[in-house]
């Protein structure tokens, strides 16, 4: 009784808390009422479970939600904490040395269902263990900080997933479903069990200002995936990453198809990559659901396997079209562009082996590249050719190799206008450049107030 009269005494009337401070944000929506997690008896010692103390923090805040929101400090210390989830009209707020730790303890990840765009999880069959940090059916929902640190501890799963021992999908360190306005921002995400960020089924995300740290040869641990979200914005982000930086999803084969749901309007903008096995920027495999009107630009990538990689197979029907990447700086790289329309991964024998992918104007304008292996790898389907593939000023520096800059060029039709070395000829020489929208997306437009609450 004691801990809530003092969270009363703090909501109501933040000027009467002891050793008031003042918190620095922004968002869109400013925060009314504000909470400190000792308030609800958290231990930030590091071994002290917390998840009690976030549930009851949380739950108690949601009922502010339409008094104006609330906010959740988290102070200097370590947090460790098993799953909890968000609620509407909050901001999770990661003070400046606040580091939240997942449990290793298997047994506090409970069990949730398969999301219906991919029919099962997408490391085994069956149920998926819950994310760390989650939400569903959200409304303004934010997690930003001080540059605090959320780690997911992820190094018994990856030896679990490596040894074959586990019977579900590995929990993400944050997944927010089919909500609106969602917003993560200045903090630093590392160490996941398997990807890092999976916003699904959203519209109106706003990722900016993060940080991923994952060790290079961890397994699947995917910086952001953008899944069937509408209108999302990723910027100024710093990753490194055992798999994709950025993977753009949209469901997994047949049940992607009947879920219907394109990941569409994403902006990407200055982003560093750093992924010697995988893609600064992948679009699939999982894209049945369709991904349109993607555009990136002010890209950078070191020591990683390609700049762009478009991954698909028959069977995954959807589609990848209106994709537009400029401004592109790269050193070290296996590929520049990687395209396969052969890539296999099925959810289970039941894909439909005619759904073929529908992969379509594609542009690429002003990449620099220093020490390539390789400037392309385009490997499209047989009968299903991959259409309306742009390069346009590329200048790559190719490392000392006898591999050719090309390695393939398959099943692919396009253009080219001053590419070094000399594109393959099936993208054809141009007069014009590869375009880019002159226009805005509405989440490009999005301003943050400047905010400031009393804990």
């Amino acid at each position: 009784m004691l801990c809530f009269g003092l969270v009363l005494l703090c909501l109501h009337h933040v000027a009467g808390c002891n050793e008031k401070r003042v918190v620095l944000y922004s968002e869109v929506n400013c925060r009314k009422h504000v909470a400190n997690l000792t308030y609800f008896g958290g231990i930030g010692d590091g071994k002290t479970s917390n998840t009690k103390a976030f549930k009851a923090a949380i739950g108690y805040l949601s009922t502010r939600a339409l008094q104006g929101g609330a906010m959740l400090v988290v102070p200097r210390g370590r947090w460790l904490t098993g799953p909890f989830n968000l609620t509407s009209h909050f901001t999770l707020y990661l003070d400046n040395g606040a580091v939240i730790l997942a449990s290793q303890k298997q047994s506090d990840f409970p069990l949730i269902p398969p999301l219906p765009s991919y029919g099962r999880g997408r490391d085994a069959v069956g149920p998926r263990f819950a994310s760390l940090i989650s939400g569903t059916n959200l409304t303004d929902v934010v997690i930003t900080g001080a540059n605090g640190t959320i780690d997911g501890q992820g190094k018994p799963w990856w030896e679990s997933f490596r040894n074959k021992a586990l019977k579900n999908t590995r929990p993400y360190l944050i997944e927010i479903i089919f909500s609106n306005q969602v917003q993560i921002s200045n903090i630093t995400l590392q160490n996941s069990p398997s990807w890092h960020l999976h916003p699904t089924y959203c519209e109106n995300v706003i990722i900016q200002n993060i940080t991923i740290l994952a060790p290079v040869d961890s397994p699947n641990t995917d910086g952001i995936n953008p899944d069937s979200c509408k209108n999302t914005r990723i910027w100024d982000s710093y990753i490194v990453s055992g798999d994709d930086c950025i993977a753009v999803k949209s469901g997994w084969d047949e049940y992607g198809i009947k879920f219907g749901r394109p990941t569409e309007a994403l902006s990407i903008q200055r982003i560093t990559c750093i992924s010697p096995t995988s893609a600064t920027i992948a679009l699939g495999s999982e894209m049945s659901g369709g991904i349109k009107d993607v555009r990136a630009q002010h890209i950078y990538a070191l020591n990683t396997e390609s700049a762009v990689r478009i991954k698909t197979s028959p069977g995954r029907g959807g589609y990848v079209e209106k994709i537009f990447v400029r401004n592109v700086f790269l050193k070290t790289m296996k590929y520049i562009l990687w395209m396969t329309g052969g890539y296999g991964q099925h959810a289970d024998d039941k894909y439909n082996p005619n759904a073929f992918p529908i992969v379509r104007n594609i542009n690429y304008n002003n990449i620099v590249a220093e020490n390539v292996t390789m400037v392309g790898n385009l490997s499209a389907i047989a009968n299903d050719s991959f259409t309306g593939i742009c390069v346009s000023n590329l200048v790559a520096t190719m490392a000392k190799t006898k591999k050719k800059p090309w390695a393939a060029c398959e099943y692919i039709k396009g253009t080219s206008r001053n590419v070094t070395p000399p594109a393959c000829p099936e993208l054809a020489g141009s007069k014009t450049i590869c375009p880019f929208p002159t226009d805005s997306l509405p989440i490009e437009d999005v301003k943050l107030q400047n905010c400031e609450n009393y804990v």
